[in-house]
């Protein structure tokens, strides 16, 4: 797998030493980040990724990113990697500073990476709904932070236990999301998924799906939902950059089939981005 690094104009190997070791997205996790999906060579929704990278920095008291310096960065690269399906990784840090939790006055640091690899595909997903909840209440809801602490240790998690993405409820006992996706569940003919409220990130796929559902008179809503209920729902589906909209075949040991919802959203998520790449 070819990966290529951009950082300061150049396009580079990603193994090239770029960012010192005092960069507080190192040490402290303070900064942000976007994932896109490359589709021949074209990243998918690239201005709906960059809005949200400048919603995270400002979110996060950081300096915002100039959105045409990442669009110049992101074409430089994937340019270079050339017309191929795989992912791009935009990253926004407060730069350089002192060890320690209060920031210093270091230029914030861009970096974008992307990597060629066969898509993601459609085939449905085991959910395992992890021990840990998000919090709601936190200053870091609907910020795309680059403290994925907490995403790593849930997906690892579920992958010990067989899954491909972990499940997790807020304090409240809500369902919120999984670890890097949104989360839909059918219900008696309509397609619901957590509202913002309940400390979800807004997922770019996520508000794509209630959009394009909306104008194709599918019946879809924002709702709160508590998390028992994707162990009672007889369909579930769960939406991100890189999957797009895929079936949940198992959650635990429960295991579901496909819903007709979801199997229709799909389809039109599918039909929809290869009209538009930007849309």
């Amino acid at each position: 797998m070819t990966t290529l690094l951009w950082h300061d104009g150049a396009v580079l190997d990603a193994d090239t030493p770029v960012v010192s070791a005092l960069d507080r997205g190192i040490t402290v996790g303070d900064g942000v980040f976007e994932t896109c999906a490359l589709v021949g060579g074209t990243p998918f929704a690239l201005t709906r990724h960059v809005d949200r990278l400048v919603r995270s920095a400002t979110g996060m008291g950081l300096p915002a990113p100039d959105p045409d310096r990442v669009r110049d960065a992101v074409a430089d690269l994937a340019a270079a990697l050339g017309p191929v399906d795989g992912r791009l990784r935009i990253t926004w840090t407060a730069g350089p500073g002192p060890m320690g939790s209060a920031r210093g006055a270091g230029e914030p640091t861009l970096l974008v990476t992307a990597a060629a690899a066969p898509p993601a595909g459609s085939a449905p997903v085991r959910l395992v709904v992890v021990p840990w909840v998000r919090n709601e209440r936190s200053p870091l809801v609907g910020i795309k932070a680059t403290s994925y602490a907490e995403n790593v240790l849930a997906l690892a998690y579920a992958r010990e236990r067989g899954g491909a993405e972990a499940l997790l409820a807020n304090t409240r006992g809500e369902l919120c999301e999984g670890s890097s996706s949104n989360v839909f569940v059918e219900d008696d003919g309509v397609l619901l998924t957590p509202p913002l409220a309940s400390g979800c990130l807004g997922g770019v796929t996520r508000d794509l799906v209630l959009e394009w559902a909306r104008e194709a008179g599918i019946a879809v809503a924002e709702q709160t939902l508590p998390l028992d209920v994707v162990h009672r729902a007889g369909h579930l589906a769960i939406t991100s950059s890189l999957r797009g909209v895929v079936a949940v075949a198992a959650v635990d040991d429960r295991e579901l089939p496909p819903g007709p919802l979801t199997t229709a959203v799909a389809e039109l998520f599918t039909q929809r981005r290869a009209d538009d790449l930007d849309p």
